[in-house]
């Protein structure tokens, strides 16, 4: 952050109240970018917001969102409000394969990218080691599944079990299975998953500007008196 940002982020925290602040503390506390969700060409707007709003609720800062086929859209009445706290990076080259793209950033970030597939051969997700290293979790197509790109080179399959005749489980659901498994292993675990403090200010500012109305009308005022 620049000395601007930081004093932006000074000024804007006066219009908000002490108890939303404490509030913001709070979840930002348990924030986590060791844990990652990507999502690759979900076509439908419910099931892609549904996943929005479990990632948040569940602690994560970080939703890759992949478009080769499927466009992402928003389903308002799913989401809740839940996207303005997170950080939606997507992936919509019409000259790429976007797949390849976010697989290349994610592992250059030390990422382990793993595929949710029922299949019998993939590992339990309660056998996911979440302690050795970051971990994406990718969830493909509706219909399709992963891409070919995707099955060929992520790192690991994994699986929840089931115990019924259905084979497979709606997407939104597997991503809250999967996350509550790998979440609470790190909450119970004395291993630091939390962001830095630097990454902290950075989502404070982008909190407290969707937190204050009016707040790029506020941030350019005051951005006039100090220059």
């Amino acid at each position: 952050m620049t000395d601007a940002d930081i004093r932006v982020l000074h000024h804007l925290e006066q219009f908000v109240s002490e108890h939303k602040k404490q509030v913001m503390e709070k979840v930002l506390n348990d924030r986590t970018r060791h844990v990652t969700v990507m999502l690759e060409d979900i076509f439908q707007s419910q099931n892609a917001s549904a996943v929005i709003r479990t990632v948040e609720c569940m602690g994560l800062q970080d939703v890759h969102i992949v478009e080769n086929l499927a466009k992402y859209q928003l389903n308002v009445r799913v989401l809740k409000g839940s996207y303005k706290w997170l950080n939606l990076e997507r992936y919509r080259s019409q000259e790429e394969n976007n797949t390849e793209v976010c697989f290349k950033r994610l592992k250059a970030a030390g990422y382990r990218i793993m595929v949710a597939d029922p299949d019998e051969d993939g590992v339990s997700i309660h056998d996911v080691d979440i302690t050795a290293g970051r971990v994406a979790l990718l969830f493909g197509n509706e219909l399709r599944g992963i891409s070919p790109y995707a099955r060929e080179h992520a790192d690991q399959r994994i699986r929840i079990p089931m115990y019924g005749f259905t084979e497979s489980l709606n997407i939104s659901v597997s991503v809250a299975m999967c996350l509550n498994v790998l979440i609470t292993k790190l909450h119970q675990s004395d291993f630091n998953f939390r962001l830095s403090e630097q990454e902290k200010q950075i989502i404070r500012l982008h909190w407290f500007r969707k937190m204050v109305r009016k707040s790029d009308v506020i941030e350019r005022e005051f951005l006039r008196t100090i220059q």
